[in-house]
């Protein structure tokens, strides 16, 4: 018998049913992203060991909304957007291991498929949700322009619930996009042992970063940001004490590899 083929399930014969293709990932769109100051300790209760929170300003939080498209090297996908394009909307915040400081992804939706599977192999916890982002517009009516006085909103919405909702209104240029993308990221990579016996059969720390980075120039404004309890979600233990700022480009960037910090191996 030949071996099955594929870089992720479900594996085949001639691996074209992979849910993704192999690395490197090429990405780029576009991100409304909000920042405010919350509880600390709500921030802290989510950092398993041996994370610890950011010393500077620790109750920081990013809530960001992206309109992305996204391609393997074959750019196959490209050709079929149902395959390249999609929606997420994430919580980060900073921390520190080992004395260096990284953004952690705490909270995240998609809605596709193939990025939430992406996701877990990054060691993002995306969970399925239904993202909208106002697009700007160059030509007509139906779309603001990127300058002072556009207005742009997003949505997030799970379970047919509607969880968190931002309206931006642009008033100029800034030379600072916030702590999303500032760091690399420090991820948990985790899969509960077959046994169901509380062990683990994956536990990994890892840390993710891009290449070939490129931003557009960063606009800053005003913003509004509402979050909505839900019976399924945790997110609002987060809820903003102090808003600081909101802000939108368009980024790119592509992504190969991470790195392996910390294995915890299986009991035997």
């Amino acid at each position: 018998m030949a071996e099955v083929q594929g870089f992720l399930f479900p594996r085949s014969a001639t691996g074209k049913s992979s849910m993704i293709p192999p690395p490197p990932w090429h990405y780029c769109g576009d991100v409304l992203s909000v920042e405010y100051r919350t509880d600390p300790e709500r921030v802290a209760e989510l950092l398993p060991t041996p994370l610890e929170l950011d010393d500077e300003d620790p109750g920081r939080v990013a809530v960001a909304f992206l309109d992305l498209q996204s391609c393997s090297d074959s750019f196959e996908e490209l050709l079929d957007p149902v395959c390249s394009q999609y929606r997420e909307c994430l919580l980060v915040v900073r921390v520190k291991y080992q004395g260096q400081r990284y953004t952690r992804c705490i909270y995240i939706w998609v809605n596709q498929d193939f990025a939430m599977v992406r996701g877990y192999h990054q060691g993002y916890p995306k969970k399925l949700g239904s993202v909208y982002l106002t697009r700007p517009v160059t030509m007509g009516k139906a779309g603001p322009r990127l300058a002072p006085g556009g207005r742009l909103g997003a949505s997030l919405a799970a379970a047919d619930r509607r969880l968190i909702e931002t309206r931006f209104t642009i008033t100029g240029k800034s030379d600072t996009a916030g702590i999303l993308f500032s760091l690399p990221g420090l991820h948990h990579r985790w899969m509960p042992a077959v046994e169901s016996d509380g062990t683990q059969s994956m536990d990994e720390l890892i840390s993710v970063g891009g290449y070939d980075f490129e931003s557009s120039e960063i606009w800053t404004g005003d913003v509004e940001l509402n979050m909505f309890d839900s019976p399924t979600e945790e997110f609002t233990r987060l809820a903003p004490r102090e808003i600081l700022g909101g802000y939108y480009r368009s980024v790119a960037f592509s992504w190969r590899q991470g790195k392996t910090l910390e294995r915890r191996l299986p009991a035997s």
